[in-house]
């Protein structure tokens, strides 16, 4: 019993934990923009690494 106890404690320690990161990143917003990033390999001006070495 005393082992349901533990586990118990330490779900709702992680849950209070991932809830507090989640709020973090709300906060600094992290989840404003999700478009432009993926957009952003189709503005680049310069190759950089495997590419850049490659003739086309």
């Amino acid at each position: 019993m005393k082992i349901l106890v533990l586990l118990i404690a330490a779900s709702m320690l992680m849950a209070i934990l991932f809830l507090a990161l989640f709020i973090r990143a709300q906060k600094n917003g992290q989840f404003e923009d999700l478009e432009s990033p993926s957009f952003r390999i189709f503005n680049e001006k310069q190759k950089t690494g495997y590419n850049a070495k490659r003739k086309i």
